[in-house]
């Protein structure tokens, strides 16, 4: 089983990563981040992304789908970058989720998707 912080490290080698915060969203906090703290205060981060998974995951219009098929990311597209929500599915003390920022020249959002669900399935283990 991957750590949190060996974990956080390996999703900022994803081509265009320039921060990932991990939250926990019942109380809308950061419990670890890596990457370029000089443009995105994980706090402020933490807080923000939050409302936005809140807000999806209680968008009657947005969860209104098939028995068992919930919601696992939430992307937002800037015009400079790329937002990957991930959500964990695992839950520790409480929901976590995963917030990724990809520069959009540099980054590629499918790679990205893909190593954020492996990485994360790697951090929560078997």
């Amino acid at each position: 089983m991957l750590g949190i912080d060996g974990c956080l490290a390996r999703m900022m080698t994803i081509p265009g990563a320039q921060s990932v915060t991990l939250v926990d969203c019942a109380s809308g906090l950061a419990v670890a981040a890596a990457g370029r703290g000089d443009v995105v205060d994980q706090h402020e981060d933490a807080a923000g992304s939050t409302d936005v998974v809140r807000a999806v995951l209680a968008s009657s219009a947005l969860s209104a789908t098939r028995t068992g098929d919930d919601i696992e990311e939430i992307i937002v597209c800037g015009t400079y970058g790329y937002h990957l929500l991930a959500l964990v599915e695992e839950e520790f003390d409480g929901p976590l989720f995963v917030h990724l920022w990809l520069d959009r020249d540099k980054g590629n959002l499918g790679l990205a998707r893909l190593r954020v669900q492996n990485l994360v399935h790697e951090m929560v283990g078997p």
